[in-house]
């Protein structure tokens, strides 16, 4: 997304430096529903005129929703104080073509959602997060302040959102793939807190595909764009039928259908 922006840059501004520096730098693959670049400019063009010239030179996969004049001290990454991320899971147990792109489709185990908010709950503040972190970061530790968690449940959909002063290289990916195994009971979840608390990265075998990540807002102490402009532009995913869900028999492996369908829980943190 970074070429293609500036080579619209480069075009529109010949005289500048079409440098563009993003808020944050997101996996292939991962979705940004209202990242924030800054860049320099050298030519006459007004900001509000910014949104409409760089739209008419991207392909329809990226979208200038707003631009406004910033100081020149101003950093898209390092003036921002939090990252807002989601994470979509469609728990159905058919494939479902309208989704496949923007979620995780789990089908194999019910999840509990439940357990998956209470191992986010006990991460809540500022603490070492080495053991989500791939390798290949250039960052000297792995702290970071977990500022808000959130996970719901809708029929067959499970969105988790995450807040935090800043996220390590790989960090959600890696996070949700753990949730998942401990929402699906194949992992237990003080062994996973065990595995984070230790900083056993070794131990952290399993990531989310990035499909079903978006990177949903980026907060600055002095608001820049209005709450309509910065926000999630994601849409939120609703099924009105949900697939009979998998219940695991008491005192067995095997798995059995529900046969109630609307008998969800959910859980908000």
């Amino acid at each position: 997304m970074q070429q293609t922006l500036e080579e619209a840059l480069r075009e529109l501004d010949p005289a500048g430096p079409a440098l563009c520096m993003a808020a944050g730098r997101t996996d292939t693959g991962v979705h940004a529903a209202a990242q924030v670049v800054h860049f320099d400019c050298a030519g006459p063009i007004p900001p509000q005129r910014w949104p409409k010239a760089l739209n008419g030179r991207l392909p329809p996969s990226i979208r200038v929703r707003a631009a406004r004049e910033v100081p020149r001290d101003w950093h898209a990454c390092f003036s921002a104080c939090h990252r807002r991320y989601r994470y979509t899971l469609y728990n159905g147990r058919l494939p479902n073509l309208f989704l496949q792109h923007w979620s995780w489709h789990r089908y194999r185990l019910p999840i509990d959602e439940q357990a998956m908010a209470s191992v986010l709950e006990t991460m809540l503040g500022s603490h070492d997060f080495s053991a989500f972190m791939r390798a290949g970061s250039r960052r000297r530790d792995g702290i970071t302040t977990l500022q808000e968690v959130r996970v719901q449940r809708q029929g067959d959909l499970i969105t988790v959102e995450l807040q935090a002063s800043g996220f390590l290289y790989g960090m959600v990916r890696l996070l949700m793939g753990q949730l998942v195994a401990v929402g699906e009971g194949r992992l237990e979840a003080e062994t996973l807190l065990g595995h984070w608390r230790n900083q056993q990265r070794v131990a952290i075998k399993e990531a989310a595909p990035a499909h079903g990540l978006c990177l949903l807002r980026v907060g600055y102490p002095q608001p820049v764009f209005a709450e309509a402009e910065c926000y999630a532009s994601q849409p939120r995913f609703q099924l009105d039928i949900s697939d009979p869900p998998l219940i695991r028999a008491v005192g067995s492996s095997d798995l059995v259908e529900g046969k109630d369908g609307q008998q969800h829980g959910s859980a908000q943190v």
